[in-house]
């Protein structure tokens, strides 16, 4: 309910909340494309952008006779194509065009047509229109008498180059990721995808970045239900700037309030392309080297695309040691409290009398040193993520030595507790996805106050809870722990395990698709007909 209040509370604030944040000098210059004046709209230009130092104005004449000014920034463009592909084809007349009769009338459809060497050459445009032409680094010509401005694609902003993702790493798979042009962006999936099917839809959010914003599905296999809530959620954002595919998260996820991600973020082509073919949408923001995907399940965040690219066994293998490591990063400290503290006759007798003997100086209860040690831990990733590479390594090598030994000799704690968070910090590493990751590392502080308090009951309380939200959260529509809840069999065999690829013809059910068949089986397909020497 309180995102529908939100919603329409911000549609209702939106017209007023445009014009207040709408550029008062160009509010002034409106008036100005109702004139033919060459003059005049070159000085309206200047009074809006006049201030800027790398705003070029250029006067010239088109093929000698017609007074025409060219105006663009010249950080946002390519000074040879300015050069050579528009001000030589228009100062000097062409020779196909030489002795032919050209009226003022028809000069913008030959300059279109029969001059420019440019494929991104428009005409039109109101003021408001080409200011934003400009500023996103197209080049505006303006000719004396004609009242329709020509506006030409020279945008060229530098741009890093492709390399390997940072933050999801892979022994096999490919090495390309997402960079902040999303031009290159959309490349890269069509480079992947080459059918006609892929469908790309623009829009653009934020009032002053006007970011362009690109929904991407596949024709046939989306559910066009997905497409459609995803672009009605998106075209309800009504915010000055998106500088990031985050901005839009917070905005279109079913449930603000949960720690768990309903969306996905990745920066690797190959997975987006994964995503699509099973039915997914794929949501891309120009200046972001991250895709969105949606809708999303649980299941997901503990996957990665070399469990696809490797042999089923070893990736089922992998897989299970992932699952292991995210369950213990969320119980394993709660656990340890509640051993010591309530239940230490659950305890092999003679490990519970070492562990006894450990914590025999350490002046306070176990769930006091468990949050202490956690907390640390926390201020320690944190520190090392935030420092430069050539010190972070050693930040992180420093703080587990000397600082864990420091603490065990000082007696503010255990042996075993600094053991007990060291697997835990590993089992947390372990997960792929960092957001899902923060979310089990922020639960395992309530679940380890439940154990300090109650005991084995607090986990249990605990873990009860945290499934009793995850079993009702929804993404775009889809239920968070399917194909577990509600079962589905094709699903499930890649959810423990990842089965083999032949073994899942089907797409998964819970996403809906209008194709679900992924896989033709034939003779060909089964292994066991493929055996050398059997006829």
């Amino acid at each position: 309910m309180l995102r529908f209040y939100n919603m329409k509370k911000k549609k209702n604030s939106r017209k007023k909340n445009h014009q207040d944040t709408k550029s008062k000098v160009l509010e002034q210059q409106m008036d100005t494309d109702t004139s033919d004046s060459l003059e005049d709209r070159v000085n309206s230009i200047k009074e809006v952008l006049g201030s800027n130092d790398d705003l070029i104005l250029k006067n010239f004449k088109i093929f000698g006779q017609f007074q025409a000014v060219m105006i663009y920034f010249s950080n946002l463009v390519n000074q040879n194509i300015i050069n050579n592909d528009i001000l030589k084809p228009l100062m000097y007349v062409p020779e196909h065009l030489i002795g032919r009769d050209k009226p003022l009338s028809m000069l913008n459809e030959i300059i279109i047509n029969e001059t420019l060497y440019h494929s991104e050459a428009r005409v039109g445009g109101d003021f408001d229109q080409l200011i934003e032409i400009l500023l996103r680094g197209e080049t505006v010509i303006f000719i004396d008498g004609i009242k329709e401005a020509i506006h030409i694609g020279t945008r060229d902003v530098e741009k890093r180059a492709i390399n390997q993702p940072e933050t999801e790493q892979v022994i096999l798979g490919p090495r390309e990721g997402f960079i902040e042009n999303i031009a290159t962006n959309i490349a890269l999936l069509r480079y992947r995808l080459p059918t006609a099917d892929l469908q790309v839809k623009m829009m653009k959010i934020g009032r002053l970045t006007k970011s362009t914003v690109a929904i991407c599905s596949i024709k046939g296999i989306v559910n066009e239900t997905v497409v459609k809530e995803v672009e009605k959620r998106l075209s309800e954002i009504d915010i000055d700037a998106v500088m990031d595919v985050g901005y839009l998260e917070q905005f279109i996820e079913d449930n603000p309030f949960s720690p768990f991600p309903q969306t996905q973020s990745t920066e690797r082509p190959d997975k987006t392309v994964a995503n699509l073919v099973e039915g997914r949408v794929a949501v891309f923001v120009d200046g972001s080297p991250f895709a969105l995907l949606v809708p999303v399940v649980f299941n997901q965040f503990y996957q990665t695309t070399e469990d696809y690219s490797s042999r089923f066994l070893m990736g089922s293998f992998v897989r299970i040691a992932r699952i292991l490591a995210l369950v213990f990063s969320l119980i394993f400290p709660s656990l340890y409290v509640s051993f010591i503290s309530f239940n230490p006759e659950l305890l092999p007798t003679d490990f519970a009398v070492a562990v006894a003997g450990g914590r025999a100086g350490v002046p306070y209860p176990a769930v006091i040193e468990v949050l202490i040690i956690e907390v640390s831990m926390e201020v320690l990733r944190e520190a090392t993520v935030r420092l430069p590479k050539q010190v972070g390594g050693a930040l992180s090598i420093v703080g587990v030595l000397v600082i864990g030994q420091a603490a065990v000799a000082a007696g503010l704690a255990s042996p075993i507790t600094v053991v007990v968070i060291a697997i835990t910090t590993i089992g947390s590493f372990a997960t792929p996805a960092y957001s899902a990751a923060f979310a089990l590392r922020m639960l395992r502080f309530p679940i380890m106050i439940l154990a300090g308090i109650f005991g084995l009951y607090g986990v249990m309380v605990g873990i009860i809870f945290i499934f009793n939200h995850m079993l009702s959260l929804k993404s775009f529509g889809v239920p968070y722990m399917a194909p577990v809840s509600p079962g589905n069999s094709e699903g499930i065999k890649d959810v423990i395990i990842r089965a083999p690829l032949w073994w899942m013809p089907k797409r998964p059910n819970f996403l809906h698709a209008n194709n679900r068949q992924r896989l033709v089986q034939n003779e060909n397909t089964i292994l066991k007909k493929n055996k050398i020497g059997n006829d």
